[in-house]
């Protein structure tokens, strides 16, 4: 991985926030307790073969939209009625719902796809405090982006992300997901993210190739979601806690 790439990775989180693809309220779905009395109502069981779907999203009817692949000029003229034109030059202007969609699939991965970003790389590299612990100063590269993500509105997010969802879910089937809903996806991976561990103290870096890794395995370990995560801070990491958060409550809204 090239160090343009790395750079990138660092920014992959701040701009699924910002354009709706990211909000939860706990880690994880919650396991059904069992019942004390007998239900009332049995839910029946999902069609052999058909996946129940966990989070619908309610469409617009009759809501006109692009093809998927030629969705780009609508969806950049809808993100900027939502921040004007601060996120542009972030952005990488092509394939944004194909890219987005990846991208939020990898993030509970060890690795991202970052040839199919949807940002651009960011200046800077990751700083050190004497060369063995990740300085505090290193969050401050991630300032001007988490500006707009500080302003965002999630509930005007999560209109366009509705206004899209079509989109999104032929994006999610197209990458080998022929029975798969991304709602439910993109919940199940709002869900890791609020799961970072907030990291107290000087963490400590290693260097075993031309790439800083954590000195702790526990933390090396977990996925390239969490640890930029933790890499951004946790006064940045509570901010974007916080819109996934709010951004998970509004696409859950008709959940069962």
């Amino acid at each position: 991985m090239d160090e343009a790439a790395k750079k990138w990775i660092y920014w992959t989180i701040p701009i699924v926030v910002v354009v709706g693809l990211a909000a939860a309220l706990y880690y994880g779905r919650k396991q059904r307790e069992a019942a004390t009395e007998p239900a009332a109502v049995t839910e029946p069981a999902a069609p052999s073969g058909e996946p129940a779907i966990q989070h619908p999203i309610e469409e617009e009817p009759d809501a006109p939209l692009p093809t998927l692949d030629e969705s780009d000029p609508a969806l950049l003229e809808s993100l900027r009625d939502l921040f004007g034109g601060a996120l542009e030059p972030f952005l990488i202007p092509q394939n944004i719902v194909r890219h987005i969609v990846v991208t939020i699939d990898n993030l509970p991965r060890k690795k991202l796809a970052v040839e199919r970003r949807p940002l651009k790389p960011t200046p800077g590299v990751l700083v050190t405090s004497g060369g063995a612990e990740l300085s505090p100063e290193n969050a401050k590269r991630y300032a001007p982006l988490m500006k707009i993500v500080e302003s965002a509105d999630m509930a005007r997010v999560a209109a366009v992300y509705r206004r899209f969802y079509p989109l999104f879910q032929q994006a999610y089937v197209d990458l080998g997901y022929p029975e798969g809903y991304f709602n439910d996806r993109l919940v199940e991976v709002i869900d890791h993210l609020l799961a970072t561990p907030e990291v107290q103290g000087p963490i400590e870096l290693t260097q075993p190739s031309m790439f800083y890794e954590f000195a702790d395995p526990e933390l090396e370990q977990r996925s390239a979601g969490q640890k930029l995560l933790i890499r951004m801070g946790n006064e940045h990491a509570a901010t974007i806690k916080a819109k996934l958060r709010q951004f998970r409550e509004e696409i859950t809204s008709m959940s069962p």
